[in-house]
């Protein structure tokens, strides 16, 4: 299998019109038309992941979180997204990213947010359709910003908070005063989802789970919707998981890594 064949699988799934304007998903470095050794799945590009694909003998290294979001200036060793990049040319590794294109995908980073609460009925928030050129054919894709579900049995706020840190493997869960009602519907929107904020409550669901959240929007929600903010990399930590699925299925043959590095750089004392 050529790596084009592993892009063209992951932009099927999730196609690149679907990234918000500011984002930078899709191919970041190599070449396309060499043959995969092996995929290396992360959330981040760090030199400690490259470092694991040369040593695991994978060419293609496929994460969350761009390497490349603004053009480089130079490239020399003076800063670890220039530093990557050599190494990744050194090597011969392609880098591919599926950032927002995979967080607005039907199935996408939300859905898995939400098969890991063990959430039913799950549906897209703002959900509209996206236009996308496919072998030269049109079709329209489904897209949304953060998902809506229920949790099979209704639970109290402190028992949903505690089970959020638990699934979520989290240090510290910041979330507003607990409400005074069971918890049963539930939006979330992994990363940087404090947008979604707003449609949850018109939505009216009994709480909002994202990884960031401003520090104001924290206030007048009291006891209208309990808030949990697991941390930017807490939330997203099992994207690797719908690529490996994805991979695994269209890719039987190919060996398929998951990086055993944590590259959140976040610490908690």
């Amino acid at each position: 299998m050529k790596i084009k064949d592993i892009v063209c699988a992951l932009e099927h799934f999730a196609p690149l019109p679907l990234q918000e304007s500011y984002d930078n998903a899709g191919l970041q470095v190599g070449l396309t038309e060499a043959e995969a050794s092996g995929a290396l799945l992360c959330l981040d590009v760090t030199e400690e992941v490259m470092q694991e694909a040369i040593s695991l003998g994978c060419n293609v290294v496929i994460s969350h979180h761009p390497l490349l979001f603004r053009p480089l200036r130079t490239l020399t060793d003076n800063t670890q997204v220039e530093r990557v990049v050599r190494m990744a040319v050194q090597n011969d590794i392609a880098i591919y990213s599926a950032h927002t294109n995979l967080d607005n995908a039907e199935d996408g980073v939300n859905y898995k947010i939400a098969e890991k609460l063990s959430l039913m009925d799950v549906q897209m928030i703002n959900a509209h359709k996206v236009k996308v050129m496919e072998n030269g054919k049109e079709r329209m894709v489904k897209a949304g910003s953060g998902v809506i579900g229920y949790l099979p049995v209704p639970m109290k706020a402190s028992q949903f908070l505690a089970w959020v840190k638990e699934v979520f493997h989290v240090d510290v869960l910041m979330h507003n005063e607990p409400l005074s009602r069971p918890i049963q519907s539930v939006a979330l929107c992994g990363g940087a989802g404090d947008f979604v904020l707003e449609d949850a409550l018109r939505l009216e669901a009994d709480a909002f789970l994202t990884g960031e959240m401003h520090y104001h929007q924290y206030f007048g929600s009291e006891q209208r919707i309990q808030i949990g903010v697991l941390g930017h990399y807490q939330s997203e930590q099992y994207t690797m998981e719908i690529m490996r699925t994805l991979l695994e299925e269209k890719a039987p043959e190919l060996p398929v890594f998951v990086t055993r590095i944590n590259t959140n750089p976040i610490k908690y004392l």
